[in-house]
């Protein structure tokens, strides 16, 4: 109880110290760490532990995807091909439903994809179309991320909502049909909150340039799009070799899949077709790009870092089992396990982490709670992935990447990310409850 009642005083101390004194989240997350963790009884050489294995770890998964994509966004950015995305995208959609454009993008993207992996991705085509349709970025960011993080906790093979299908021994087509009708509306939210949240902050114009390569011909849209797209198949193709029909077989074939389609192989596949966009005459050289994307990434690596840091310590101290264990007592159906995820959630910042987590809570009494069929145990995931985006703040590295990519300081990520995934959280367990109602 000391270590919850420790973690909200923090988690308001933190808003507070970066809404108000500007204070660097960098800095407030691993303070935080500290405090919480001596709150919770770690001696002074596990605090230290806990917080240097989890910046490692949370860098050891996403580090690299980071640097990768800063890199491929430097070449669209530097070489013209984000204004060559751009003019594609603006052609085929409208000026006036870009923002629905990214968020059905991201929906799309975030099946097969890491939410975070598939924003730093496309992060270079939310900034060029905000340059040419003027279109604020925090709302095609917002966007965006909506649509990523929909599928990302309801939609397998993500594995998030995959590995709670396997805990609960739920049936996976169902989960995946029922999680598409569910994530549908659920991005569609996060959109209509992005829209009306861009009118009410006021954001300076991003700084990308587009136009300083006006003696020279902009790179094709095939090539353009082949940093981004390519990746995205290949972590696609990984994901689908991964099925239990492993449709690739289980030889060569799947191993080279497997190879080539992990986000860091798949990424640094990306970063050399990025290559092919520097034109021969220009005079900076690949090491000045290449520079100018790690640059970006620093400090982008190093918050996310922390949070992860912060996340490491909320687990060691035992506050996602003290919660565990107050909520299962409580017999309110498909409700209880979205409190259980929901508030593990916002405790320790990880979707994935979060849903594991309550899928192993609820598992042994899905029969006292009414959802041991084949229809409860599949609601029983969509309820928890809804519980595990409600909400996305500071200690959630997705939460970060999308305000930085996006150029948001924290006060505008907590008024227009943080509020969305809560909008978008509520309403998928709306749906969820609704559906269980009707079948059940």
């Amino acid at each position: 109880m000391e270590v919850l009642i420790a973690l909200i005083i923090v988690v308001i101390l933190m808003v507070v110290a970066a809404t108000k004194y500007n204070f660097h989240p960098f800095l407030s997350l691993l303070l935080a760490g500290i405090v919480v963790g001596f709150v919770g009884k770690l001696n002074e050489s596990e605090v230290i532990s806990t917080l240097i294995n989890g910046f490692g770890k949370t860098l050891g998964s996403i580090g690299i995807i980071i640097a990768f994509g800063t890199i491929i966004g430097s070449y669209l950015e530097k070489s013209g091909g984000a204004k060559t995305l751009a003019n594609w995208a603006l052609k085929v959609i409208g000026k006036n439903r870009s923002a629905l454009a990214m968020n059905i993008t991201g929906f799309i993207v975030s099946v097969p994809v890491y939410c975070d992996s598939g924003f730093i991705i496309l992060s270079s085509l939310n900034k060029a179309i905000s340059k040419k349709t003027k279109v604020p970025l925090v709302v095609l960011g917002v966007s965006l991320a909506a649509g990523l993080y929909a599928t990302h906790v309801f939609v397998p093979p993500t594995p998030g909502p995959l590995a709670a299908t396997a805990a609960l021994d739920a049936d996976l087509g169902l989960v995946i049909i029922l999680g598409l009708i569910v994530a549908i509306p659920v991005s569609l939210v996060g959109l209509l909150w992005a829209k009306f949240i861009g009118k009410k902050i006021k954001t300076e114009a991003s700084e990308i340039t587009l136009e300083h390569l006006k003696t020279e011909k902009l790179p094709k849209t095939s090539l353009a799009f082949a940093p981004i797209i390519i990746p995205i198949l290949l972590i696609a193709l990984k994901s689908i070799s991964g099925y239990p029909t492993h449709p690739f077989g289980e030889g060569t074939i799947s191993m080279i899949i497997n190879f080539i389609g992990n986000p860091v192989i798949a990424l640094f596949i990306g970063v050399f077709l990025a290559f092919k966009l520097k034109h021969k005459n220009t005079k900076e050289t690949h090491s000045h790009w290449v520079t100018s994307g790690l640059k970006e990434a620093g400090i982008i690596i190093l918050i996310t870092g922390a949070g992860g840091a912060f996340g490491a310590i909320l687990r060691a101290t035992g506050v996602g089992d003290f919660i565990g264990s107050v909520f299962t007592n409580m017999e309110i159906g498909l409700l209880l396990p979205f409190i259980i995820s929901a508030v593990l959630k916002s405790a320790q910042g990880s979707s994935t982490v979060s849903i594991i987590t309550t899928a192993a809570i609820v598992a042994p009494i899905l029969e006292s709670l009414g959802l041991d069929s084949s229809l409860g145990r599949a609601l029983t995931v969509l309820s928890i992935g809804a519980g595990a985006m409600t909400v996305s703040h500071l200690n959630d590295s997705f939460f970060w990447v999308v305000a930085e990519f996006t150029e948001m300081d924290t006060a505008t990520a907590l008024k227009s990310q943080t509020i969305s995934t809560l909008l978008q959280g509520i309403t998928g367990i709306t749906i969820v409850i609704i559906i269980g109602w009707l079948f059940i």
